[in-house]
């Protein structure tokens, strides 16, 4: 029992949450300081370019929690979505929302990937029914 608890508390909160740092400062945070770069008089582009890396931050950080779960890809690039809904609706959540939500939707997601003929269609709809009611 106990190495099963390990197990799933190294799955979740230490690889799924590392993932979901590094997805979040290759987004996020490093859209800040372009941001930031931006304001230096004849750089405004950088401003445009981190305020693009800012507004993925939900599908970055959620694409690199599945990857370390190690989700087929289907459910990976549903993730993205999942990811923004779960940032955009998640309020003072944010991160911590994004990071729940995917996990969840993700897991779902692996239960059913690979199990039908129709795969392309059963694999997004159940991860983005999932992911989407928990985000609302």
């Amino acid at each position: 029992m106990k190495e099963v608890l390990k197990k799933y508390a190294k799955r979740y909160f230490i690889d799924a949450m590392g993932a979901m740092a590094l997805g979040l400062f290759a987004s996020l945070l490093i859209g800040t300081i372009f941001n930031a770069l931006g304001m230096i008089p004849g750089l405004s582009i950088l401003s445009t370019i981190g305020k693009g890396a800012q507004s993925v931050a939900g599908p970055a950080m959620a694409v690199a929690i599945a990857v370390s779960l190690k989700a087929s890809p289907l459910v990976v690039y549903t993730c993205a979505a999942v990811g923004a809904l779960a940032n955009s609706n998640g309020g003072a959540g944010g991160p911590l929302a994004v990071l729940i939500i995917v996990i969840i939707a993700a897991e779902v997601g692996m239960l059913v990937s690979k199990k039908t003929k129709i795969d392309i269609l059963v694999t997004p709809f159940v991860t983005l029914l999932v992911g989407g009611l928990l985000s609302v």
